[in-house]
């Protein structure tokens, strides 16, 4: 366990120095160039671009390191976490201060409480500017301020919460149908994408198993419902609906993890015994060990591709095989080799973590919100819930397939 909380320590140490600011894989729009000359692939193709570029030219471009409120709401359930498990006050002063600057930078024009990605992001079809809120930015903050609560019993931190719900409630759009219902993405449309949905179900039930409101319970579970029906019978999820041809976007990779993540919270902090639910994690649990990882810990990028080796589906592979050990104990040393086979490849002896590892290249752009955040949650988790030291790992550096 040394091996964790060192290297846990160091990218501790690397976060605070750059004061929680970070580059971002898509935060190209954030030069100060007129990319929408190009026409409407201008911008989606210069944010693709230079996303896949392994050398870092933002300060050329003229593009600075922001705080992401995503990346500070990871950082907070982090922070949130280590004061759980130390109860230091640097901690909880760092927790704090992350919480606080939350609260300071919602996107403004909303029913409630609700945050975005600090950059334009575009595609051919659609431009969001940025702070355009989103249920995923926001549910990702809401986790790390429900864990904050959690540790510190600050209700200005449930009142925020409260506020988010009706974010989720007013401003976005939904879809009905017999299964149950589905948020949409951001106010802008209508859409289903399932991960993002169950981030909605698991805020309000995490809210609702304090406030005991029953309309947010329900709808929660409404949400919830919606996605176990599609799931597939191999224990997969796909990404997301297209509401008007009932066709499915596949791609699977650390999606799967967060729908599993929100699912167990719900039956958590609903306390249902219903058994669909526990079927459903169980056979998307298996799915997600036996399909989308190699033994050594490295984990797969989108099924059925193996490369490149992306720092996210690491990250999400420690978190849920952490969370999800009281189903299966050998779990949690998985969770210790996704960390141990990531630590050794993807960490620099300067604490942060690469971006991807290609089968001949690796991007080792210290992305503050992709890697560093997601990295510090899923240490600080596994921190937090020990786990036994293995014997070294004496496969080769990568599995083949």
């Amino acid at each position: 366990m040394q091996d964790i909380e060192q290297a846990l320590t160091k990218l501790r140490t690397y976060v605070e120095r750059e004061e929680f600011r970070g580059y971002d894989p898509y935060d190209t729009l954030n030069a100060p160039l007129p990319f929408e000359r190009l026409g409407k692939w201008g911008p989606a193709l210069a944010i693709q671009l230079q996303k896949r570029n392994p050398v870092n030219l933002r300060p050329i471009l003229g593009i600075k390191k922001e705080e992401n409120p995503k990346g500070i709401g990871l950082l907070l359930h982090a922070y949130a976490t280590l004061y759980q498990k130390e109860g230091t006050g640097e901690t909880l002063k760092t927790a704090k201060a992350l919480f606080e600057w939350l609260v300071r930078h919602p996107s403004e024009g909303y029913s409630g409480y609700c945050w975005g990605y600090n950059f334009d992001w575009a595609n051919p079809g659609k431009y969001l500017k940025a702070y355009t809120p989103s249920i995923v930015v926001t549910g990702f903050v809401g986790k790390g301020l429900f864990k904050y609560y959690q540790v510190t019993g600050d209700e200005k931190a449930l009142d925020v919460l409260r506020s988010a719900c009706d974010f989720i409630l007013e401003d976005l759009p939904r879809s009905e149908d017999q299964t149950g219902i589905c948020f949409s993405y951001t106010p802008i449309q209508q859409d289903a994408c399932y991960n993002a949905s169950m981030l909605g179900a698991e805020l309000f039930a995490k809210v609702a198993s304090v406030t005991g409101e029953n309309r947010l319970m329900e709808l929660a579970t409404r949400a919830v419902d919606f996605v176990v029906a599609h799931q597939h019978a191999d224990g997969r999820w796909n990404y997301s609906l297209d509401l008007q041809s009932g066709e499915e976007r596949r791609q699977i990779d650390f999606h799967q993890g967060f729908v599993l993540d929100s699912l167990d919270a719900y039956m958590k902090y609903s306390g249902t015994e219903d058994e669909k639910y526990l079927q459903a994690l169980k056979r998307g649990a298996d799915y997600y060990r036996r399909e989308q990882f190699f033994e050594s810990g490295q984990a797969k990028w989108r099924l059925p591709r193996v490369w490149p080796v992306d720092i996210h589906n690491q990250a999400q592979g420690i978190i849920t095989f952490t969370s999800l050990s009281y189903l299966e104990p050998a779990w949690l040393s998985y969770a210790g080799k996704v960390a141990r086979w990531t630590i050794r490849h993807m960490q620099d002896k300067e604490g942060y973590f690469y971006y991807r590892k290609g089968r001949f290249v690796t991007n080792r752009i210290p992305y503050m919100r992709w890697s560093q955040a997601w990295m510090m949650r899923a240490l600080a988790d596994l921190y937090a819930a020990g786990t036994p030291v293995e014997k070294p790992d004496l496969t080769l550096n990568c599995d083949r397939s």
